[in-house]
């Protein structure tokens, strides 16, 4: 079991803990977690080669990806410009001339 900090304001020990807050009965102040005060993490989207990506990148294909639900395949050295990261399985949401719109992984491309 952890503990909980005392109350900055009154230095009671009777504090809880409430909606990601803690608070002292005793005085009614409220104050957050250390945690949850700290700066989100920002995630770095890197291709292949361990290059960092950002939005509106030319992006080339490493390997021939086959379309899901046709007979069609993206080559390999297949140029992808203006490129949109974005969060989920599949991290690059793109248009791709002759297939449209899709969405790529980036292992399996390399910044151009």
């Amino acid at each position: 079991m952890s503990t909980l900090p005392p109350c900055p304001k009154c230095h009671s020990e009777f504090t809880y803990e409430d909606a990601g807050m803690f608070i002292c009965p005793e005085c009614a102040h409220e104050w957050a977690h250390e945690a949850a005060a700290a700066a989100p993490e920002q995630r770095v989207w890197k291709d292949a080669n361990g290059n960092v990506l950002q939005d509106g990148d030319t992006v080339t294909l490493v390997k021939d990806l086959k379309i899901k639900g046709s007979s069609s395949v993206v080559k390999v050295g297949t140029k992808v410009k203006n490129i949109r990261l974005i969060d989920g399985d599949h991290d690059i949401d793109c248009k791709i001339d002759g297939f449209g719109p899709m969405q790529l992984k980036t292992e399996f491309v390399k910044k151009a």
